[in-house]
Formats: C-alpha cells, structure tokens, sequence
C-alpha cells in the first residue's frame, strides 16, 4: 500500500510517499501555504492524486513526551484531513525528524535557498521512513510469534 507522510507546518507543509511494497520513502514536495484549512485540502487532494492507502501526520511530541500547542494543531490538521479523504490518518512521533532531515542535506553539500526548498520534504520522508520501519519490524515480530506458536502445537 502506498503511504504518504506530512510534516505539516505554518507556512510549508512537507510530503513524502512510498512505494506499494512500504520499503522506501521519498520526497514529494513541498506546499506553500498558510491557510491552515487551504492546507488540508491540498493534502487532501494530493492523497487522491498519489491513490495512497494511508496518511501519516508528523506529531511534534516535546523532547520529554509532553504534548505542547504544537502537537494540538497538528492533531487538529489531522481531525481535519481525515473528513476529506477516505484513507485512515494516523499521527507518528517526528522528535528529531527536521534534525536528521538537516544531517541528510548536510551530507550531500546542499545549502541555502536549495535546502529551504526541500527541508519540509525531506523531514516528511524521514518521518514516513521511522512508521515504514516500524512497520516492517512489528509483520517481522508478529511472523515470529505464529511461527513459534506453530511450533509449539506440533
């Protein structure tokens, strides 16, 4: 299933999408846009435009687990986007998303005006990356268990 990711922020919001087989997240872009409601709709249509089977919203949890304004308008983008699509839209921790995606620009000597330009894109596969991840890890943990669970009724 295709996933796309979002790193929303106030006046760019950063989208990442994955292949079918949930192995490798890429950027898409970036929208610029401060409307916050003009903002989910264009997520919104770049979800159908993309046929993704889910959203993943970036939730900026404080560094010590607490939920601070930050995090409540993104939860309120994703109530928001998950009336316009028919898709489930689920939140993932982001902590140190911007930081990596940063690293990664740093890595491949990209600067200035061309690193504003991709940043928020780049932070959104991050994002989509960490929830593929973990993903894959959670079918290979569940495998295991019926697997031995197999094992130990025979």
């Amino acid at each position: 299933m295709k996933i796309m990711a979002v790193d929303y922020g106030d006046a760019h919001t950063g989208l990442a999408c994955c292949d079918r087989l949930e192995t490798l997240a890429s950027p898409l872009g970036v929208i610029d846009e401060r409307n916050f409601q003009i903002c989910v709709e264009k997520v919104a249509a770049a979800a159908v435009e993309y046929e993704v089977g889910m959203v993943v919203v970036g939730n900026p949890i404080n560094m010590n687990g607490t939920f601070g304004p930050r995090s409540e308008k993104c939860r309120m983008f994703a109530d928001m986007l998950a009336n316009y699509i028919d898709v489930p839209v689920v939140m993932w921790d982001e902590r140190s998303t911007t930081v990596t995606a940063h690293n990664m620009m740093n890595d491949v000597n990209k600067r200035g005006k061309e690193r504003k330009k991709v940043i928020d894109a780049v932070a959104a596969a991050v994002i989509l990356q960490n929830y593929l991840d973990y993903r894959a890890n959670l079918k290979a943990r569940e495998q295991a268990k019926l697997e031995k669970d197999k094992k130990e009724q025979e």
